[in-house]
């Protein structure tokens, strides 16, 4: 029962890391978007979203770097 008890809440914890991050990438593509379609400032809303709910994904640094670009 324990390895089982283990077992679950390893995919558990998988199972949310895999989702939070798709929902960063999503972010940061959504915010990619925003920048070509000349809306920078809710490119920027988006990147900092992302910063504050994902601060320790690949794409936080990403959209750090972004805001830096942007001069924000």
């Amino acid at each position: 029962m324990k390895r089982v008890f283990i077992f679950c809440l390893l995919w558990l914890a998988l199972l949310t890391f895999g989702c939070s991050d798709k929902r960063a990438e999503t972010l940061f593509e959504t915010a990619e978007l925003e920048e070509l379609q000349n809306n920078p400032d809710h490119a920027c809303q988006l990147y900092e979203e992302l910063i504050t709910t994902y601060p320790e994904s690949k794409y936080a640094r990403s959209a750090r770097k972004r805001l830096d670009a942007l001069g924000r």
